[in-house]
C-alpha cells in the first residue's frame, strides 16, 4: 500500500509518488524569528517532523529545508523597539527556536536556511519576472509581481480573482494580509526610512526582499525548482503560498510543487491562537507548570493534522498523566529488547502511511502495551520502532535507581501482601506514593515507578 496524503492543492488524498525515487524533497515554512513562537506555531512544525518521519518509516531518503525569517516587516520593526542589530536580534530568537525543537524532539532539517543568506538569488528570481514582464517596478523602484500576468493565480487556495471587489487592482506592501486584500505583491522593497539600516544595495536598487520571495530563492536554491511537498499551517495558504506559486512557476515554467500539505490551528476558547490577538502560550509557559514539552507533542498527535483543536490547560495536563503512565509502562517491560511484532507492524504502517493516522497508531500502542499474548521483550522492540514516528523519546528513557528506603518499603509492603494484612499493605502503599514513588502489582511481584 502507497503512502497517501492529503493534497490542498486537489483537495483529496492522493497515493505520494516522489519526482525522484531516491529521494523526496520537503520544504518547511519555519518561524519568523521576532519573539519565541506560540505553541500553535509548534504544530507546523510538529506536523512537518511526523510526516518526515513516516517517508522515513516507509523507506524513504529525505532532504528537508526549513527557513528562518530573519528579514521581514516584523523582525525590523521589533529588533528597532530593542535597540539591537537585525542579526543580533534574529540570532537570539533563532536559538531560542532550536532549543524548543529539541525539547519536542523534532529531528532537524537537513538544513536550516537564514532568509538574509539568499538575497542574491531571490534578485536572480525577480529579474526573471521582470523579463518575462510578471514583474514591473513602481515610481519608487520597489518590484511587484503582477498577479493578472500569471493565468494559475488562486489555485492553492481557491481564490477567482474576477470576483474580488478591486479585481485584483491596486499594490500591496505589507508581507501579511487576507483575501480581502488580493493586489500585486511586493518582490522588492525600495528602502525607506522605517527600515533603517536594514537593506542591500542590488541591481534592482537599494532595499530589502519582501517576505514571499524569500521562501521561493530558498526551497529553489537547496531543493531544485521542482519540489515534492511543501508545508506549513492553513494561514500560509494564502498569501504566502499562493504567492510562492506565481513567482516560481512564472520565473521557471515548472510547476513548482506536487504536493502541498498544511495543518490546521490551534484554537483558545474556540478562537485562533495568535500573538495579534493576545491569546496564546508559549513552551515556557508549558514548562513553567511542570508539564513536558513531549505531552504537547502527544497531545496534538491524538487528533488528525488537518483537524482544529481548541487548547484547555485540563488536556494538557491529561497528556501529561498518559506520557508518564506510557513512559513508566516501557520501563516495566525491562531491559531485553525481542523482535517487532509484524502484525502490530504492520496496523501501525497502514494507520500512518494513510495521511498520517496518527490517533489511530497512538491507540495502537495503548492496545499493545495491554497485549498479554505479546511478551515483554517484543512489546519493547514494537513500541521503539513505532517510536520512529511518533517521536516521543522513548529510548533515551534510562532505568532510574529506585532509592533504598522506596525499596525496603516495598519489600514490607510485598511481606503484608502476601501475609494477606491488607491494612498494613495499603498504609506503606500510601506512604510510598507521597514519597513520590508508585506500586504497581504483578503476576511476578511488584514493579515501581517515580509518579
Amino acid at each position: 500500500m502507497p503512502v497517501r496524503l492529503y493534497n490542498t492543492l486537489g483537495r483529496e488524498i492522493e497515493d505520494f509518488s516522489p519526482l525522484n525515487k531516491d529521494e523526496v524533497r520537503i520544504y518547511t515554512c519555519g518561524p519568523t524569528v521576532y519573539g519565541y513562537p506560540h505553541i500553535g506555531n509548534y504544530r507546523a512544525y510538529i506536523f512537518a517532523d511526523t510526516l518526515k518521519r513516516v517517508l522515513l518509516y516507509s523507506g524513504y531518503h529525505v532532504k528537508h529545508i526549513m527557513n528562518l525569517t530573519d528579514v521581514d516587516d516584523k523582525t525590523i520593526r521589533d529588533s528597532q523597539k530593542e535597540g539591537k542589530s537585525l542579526k543580533e536580534f534574529t540570532e537570539f530568537y533563532s536559538k531560542e527556536f532550536f532549543k524548543d525543537i529539541e525539547s519536542l524532539n523534532i529531528l532537524p532539517p537537513s538544513k536550516f536556511t537564514k532568509a538574509t543568506d539568499y538575497v542574491n538569488e531571490m534578485v536572480e528570481i525577480i529579474k526573471k519576472l521582470l523579463d518575462k514582464k510578471i514583474a514591473y517596478k513602481s515610481e519608487d523602484g520597489s518590484v511587484y509581481c503582477d498577479i493578472k500576468k500569471f493565468k494559475n493565480y488562486g489555485k492553492l487556495s481557491n481564490l477567482v480573482l474576477e470576483e474580488q471587489k478591486e479585481n485584483a487592482g491596486g499594490r500591496i506592501t505589507s508581507d501579511e494580509y487576507d483575501k480581502e486584500n488580493v493586489q500585486d505583491f511586493a518582490l522588492w522593497k525600495a528602502w525607506d526610512e522605517k527600515d533603517g539600516e536594514v537593506f542591500w544595495d542590488t541591481e534592482l536598487g537599494k532595499g530589502r526582499p519582501g517576505w514571499h520571495i524569500e521562501c521561493s530563492a530558498m526551497a529553489m536554491s537547496n531543493l531544485g525548482e521542482q519540489l515534492d511537498i511543501h508545508t506549513g499551517g492553513v494561514d500560509n495558504i494564502f498569501p504566502h503560498h499562493e504567492n510562492e506559486i506565481a513567482q516560481s512557476e512564472g520565473a521557471t515554467g515548472k510547476q513548482f510543487v506536487k504536493y502541498w500539505m498544511h495543518n490546521e490551528w490551534v484554537l483558545v476558547d474556540q478562537k485562533k491562537m495568535a500573538k495579534s490577538l493576545q491569546n496564546f502560550y508559549t513552551l515556557r509557559d508549558i514548562i513553567n507548570k511542570g508539564i513536558s514539552p513531549l505531552a504537547y507533542r502527544l497531545w496534538l498527535l491524538t487528533a488528525n493534522y488537518r483537524t482544529r483543536v481548541n487548547f484547555v490547560w485540563e488536556a494538557l495536563e491529561g497528556a501529561e498523566t498518559a506520557l508518564k503512565r506510557l513512559q513508566n509502562a516501557y520501563k516495566a517491560l525491562g531491559s531485553d529488547i525481542g523482535k517487532i511484532d509484524e502484525i502490530y507492524q504492520k496496523q501501525f504502517k497502514n494507520f500512518v502511511e494513510d495521511d498520517l493516522d496518527t490517533p489511530k497508531a497512538v491507540a495502537l500502542l495503548w492496545d499493545l502495551l495491554k497485549d498479554e499474548k505479546v511478551v515483554n521483550a517484543d512489546k519493547k522492540a514494537t513500541i521503539l520502532d513505532f517510536d520512529k514516528v511518533l517521536g516521543l523519546g522513548l529510548e533515551n528513557l534510562k532505568e532510574e535507581k529506585i532509592p533504598e528506603e522506596i525499596s525496603k518499603l516495598a519489600e514490607e509492603r510485598e511481606v503484608a501482601r502476601k501475609n494477606k494484612d491488607f491494612k498494613t499493605s495499603d498504609e506503606l502503599r500510601n506512604k510510598i506514593n507521597t514519597l513520590g514513588y508508585e506500586i504497581k502489582d504483578e503476576d511476578s511481584g511488584y514493579s515501581i515507578n517515580k509518579i
